[in-house]
């Protein structure tokens, strides 16, 4: 009891110390510690060691490949041969003339000669449409029903995605021109109904953003690159340039019917005037016109001193009797955009209309007159009355839609569609769908670039695999 001085809680304390000890001491954990200590030991007493490797004397010489250790047999000496440059990703083309020749075909290649040939005698024949009379709506719309897409009038035609087409103006033969994203132009005889009725040629570096058969002579075709204008002439078989430039081109479009001149958009926003007449490959004018970007431009059908360019969200006219280096000021300013501009287009027979495509899902018919806004719409489709605003955007991988007069109805437009089933939509100035061209079985991607026949019910849709489909 010699604890009578502890309060009563240390005294407990002290019990439950004691009494633990007791519990623990009863458990004999010592010696259940020493039996652990003995398994542990006899089983490491079984493990076998690992048997030491071999010395590398000890072994047979092992057999190598002479091939693989570049040692020079002693009976057979080998052939020498030059070392490879390192391949280019994307290699440049040279700057001048360029002989027409496929990218994969020998010059002597009687497929070839026979495609040029076709282009050549078409070129020559009379291919004058101007006497025609737009249809009325009505026959228009029954024409569009009649036209249809099969499976021999689809091709792969170019290497990449289409970036720009053009279809010659010939009423007997239909051929076809598409430029993709590499440089690559192809050319498409889709009356020839065989596999050799298509070749691709590399007449440029860069993606081939604008295609336009010359108006006065479509023996001419003349395509436009980042940095070069050529014109494809199959009379000489040559792919002459016209214009070079170390800034980018995006677009260009005739100043004259002759197709001597021609206004060439920037990416940077400005514009330059060329000559083919002039000798050299510089162009005659460069102006500032205040853009941050210009993507597309348009020379008005009737009065070919104006000119429609489309920018970031910019579409104006320009006169270009007037243009200058710099401080130029837009006749007409067509606003109301919120996104960027994919192009601007005027409407073909009297350029009274102009349509645009811009990136916030909406196409817009302006009267080109007074700038005034008639109409605002949504795309629409057979499935759905209104489309959202990502249906309408193609994404990195497409090439932007742009919508395009039919050239032989002042009243009417086509443009591709992310809808399913995947189609081209016919729309009227009011903003009435009249048509939608469609085959589940055989238009099966999106079409971003259409380009209509000048004369003919010929619609030619290109994807971003390098396939145009022909209805």
């Amino acid at each position: 009891d010699g604890l009578s001085h502890l309060s009563a809680y240390e005294r407990k304390r002290l019990k439950n110390i004691t009494e633990n000890a007791k519990f623990f001491a009863a458990l004999k954990l010592h010696e259940v510690s020493a039996r652990l200590n003995q398994l542990t030991t006899k089983r490491q007493s079984h493990i076998t060691k690992r048997a030491k490797p071999k010395k590398v004397e000890d072994e047979p010489a092992r057999r190598r490949s002479m091939r693989l250790l570049r040692v020079e047999p002693l009976d057979i000496p080998l052939l020498e041969t030059p070392a490879r440059p390192a391949a280019e990703e994307y290699p440049q083309v040279p700057a001048g003339p360029l002989p027409m020749v496929p990218e994969d075909q020998p010059e002597n290649s009687k497929w070839t000669e026979a495609l040029l040939s076709t282009w050549m005698r078409i070129s020559e024949l009379n291919t004058d449409h101007a006497d025609q009379g737009t249809p009325d709506i009505k026959r228009y719309q029954e024409s569009l029903s009649s036209m249809v897409l099969s499976e021999e009038n689809v091709r792969k035609v170019v290497k990449a995605r289409v970036c720009s087409m053009a279809i010659h103006p010939s009423q007997s033969t239909i051929l076809v021109a598409a430029g993709d994203k590499l440089g690559h132009v192809g050319l498409w005889n889709v009356s020839c109904r065989s596999e050799e009725g298509a070749h691709t040629f590399l007449p440029h570096s860069f993606q081939v953003s604008c295609m336009h058969f010359s108006p006065c002579n479509p023996a001419h075709l003349l395509s436009l690159s980042s940095d070069t204008l050529r014109c494809a002439d199959v009379t000489r078989a040559v792919f002459d340039e016209i214009c070079r430039s170390e800034e980018n081109f995006s677009c260009f479009d005739f100043l004259e019917e002759n197709a001597c001149t021609a206004i060439v958009s920037h990416w940077d926003g400005a514009v330059a005037v060329v000559d083919r007449r002039t000798p050299g490959v510089s162009s005659e004018l460069s102006a500032d016109i205040g853009f941050g970007r210009t993507r597309t431009v348009h020379v008005h059908p009737v009065n070919k001193h104006y000119f429609l360019a489309a920018g970031s969200v910019d579409v104006c006219v320009f006169d270009v009797r007037y243009l200058k280096a710099k401080g130029n000021k837009p006749l007409i300013s067509l606003t109301g955009h919120t996104k960027s501009v994919a192009s601007a287009y005027f409407s073909p027979v009297t350029g009274s209309r102009v349509v645009t495509v811009c990136a916030d899902d909406k196409l817009r018919i302006f009267n080109s007159k007074n700038t005034q806004v008639l109409l605002i719409f949504k795309k629409q489709s057979k499935s759905k009355p209104t489309k959202t605003a990502s249906q309408n955007l193609p994404g990195r991988w497409l090439t932007r839609f742009r919508a395009i007069w039919d050239p032989k109805q002042e009243h009417c437009f086509l443009v591709g569609s992310m809808a399913q089933p995947r189609q081209i939509q016919v729309f009227q100035d009011t903003g009435t769908l009249l048509h939608s061209f469609y085959n589940g079985d055989c238009l099966t991607s999106v079409c971003s670039i259409n380009v209509v026949h000048p004369s003919q019910n010929i619609l030619v849709g290109g994807n971003s695999s390098g396939r145009l489909h022909v209805f």
